[in-house]
């Protein structure tokens, strides 16, 4: 699954788009560096009941932001991807 497929996933089991739920992550001061992915995992589990791999897909997201490696996009791979910066507006918004 592409990480812009695990953010667009967990759109559709929130309900918020993957923009939202970074603010929400923030808010938190889950940014910092010194946060451990286990505290966030856990708030999305807790409040979302994303499993670990979409969870991780935001951590990546809240940490480093939109961007992703470049060894990603155009392969043949199962976390392929077409571009190296991921949506995070929300899939009915995404330019095609």
């Amino acid at each position: 699954m592409s990480f812009q497929a695990y953010l667009d996933s967990i759109e559709d089991k929130t309900g918020l788009t993957p923009r939202e739920l970074v603010t929400q992550a923030q808010e938190r001061g889950y940014d910092d560096p010194s946060v451990k992915a286990g505290v966030i995992v856990q708030w999305l589990k807790d409040d979302y009941d994303l499993g670990r791999g979409h969870a991780m897909a935001l951590v990546h997201v809240i940490k480093k932001g939109p961007t992703i490696d470049a060894k990603h996009v155009g392969t043949t791979g199962t976390h392929r991807d077409a571009s190296d910066t991921l949506w995070l507006d929300g899939k009915a918004t995404r330019p095609a």
